[in-house]
């Protein structure tokens, strides 16, 4: 004979056989099908926040963690963080999305210090506002600018063109770059005629996920009761 097992004893939610499991939710944002979408933000009307994990057929991935969720007037609000791969680790489905910014071909370059590589730009270079500390660092050598190189992190932005500074300052070492594996020997990144661009962390940084519809999953950890009302999302048409 076999033992009997009683259920609904307690008020132990998604408790089976003794084993706790979470709750899981599927579905999709499927608006204007024909139409390449940026999904921005989440919208949980809910009693809790869950953790988000986003997918489209253009962009491989999104997610938000259930700790990135703000309470705001009573719905638990969030941006959609792309997790790709970054630092050496970008690959070629990374370079077209929209965190992806250029700066320039360089004109001098100084690798005494690999954590504090110099890349000097001329003045006609507008390294502009959106780069800071922190960035994600790469160079594609010419004369085609097919094949990009991760090289470190940016620690520092100098730019003072009356005095003809121009210049971005970089931490090559993996120490700088959160234990990712070591940025190619500096004596490998050419002098001049290099083409730089940078990354924007995932985690600081909101580009949302670009696709024609967004299929999401939530997932809540919790034995106690909890209510998922609505599930919304800040939408924008993309412009290529």
């Amino acid at each position: 004979g076999g033992n009997l097992w009683r259920h609904n004893v307690n008020d132990t939610r998604n408790s089976y056989y003794g084993q706790q499991y979470p709750s899981t939710i599927k579905s999709v944002f499927n608006q204007q099908p024909l139409e390449n979408k940026i999904f921005k933000t989440l919208n949980l009307e809910s009693d809790d926040a869950w953790d988000a994990t986003l997918f489209t057929d253009i962009q491989l991935d999104g997610e938000i963690n259930v700790n990135y969720f703000v309470q705001k007037e009573g719905s638990w609000f969030g941006f959609v963080r792309n997790n790709g791969p970054t630092g050496p680790s970008t690959d070629q489905s990374q370079w077209e999305l929209r965190s992806v910014n250029g700066v320039g071909v360089n004109d001098a370059l100084d690798t005494t210090d690999p954590a504090n590589i110099i890349v000097s730009f001329d003045a006609s270079v507008l390294i502009g506002g959106i780069i800071s500390a922190g960035d994600f660092m790469y160079y594609a050598p010419g004369p085609n600018y097919d094949s990009p190189e991760f090289v470190g992190v940016l620690t520092e932005v100098n730019v003072d063109l009356p005095n003809s500074v121009n210049q971005l300052t970089i931490n090559s070492t993996n120490v700088a770059t959160g234990g990712f594996p070591a940025a190619p020997q500096p004596t490998f990144i050419p002098v001049t005629d290099g083409f730089w661009f940078f990354i924007k962390n995932p985690i600081a940084e909101s580009h949302g996920v670009l696709g024609h519809y967004c299929v999401f999953e939530l997932e809540l950890n919790t034995s106690a009761p909890s209510e998922l009302f609505a599930v919304e999302s800040e939408v924008m048409k993309s412009f290529p």
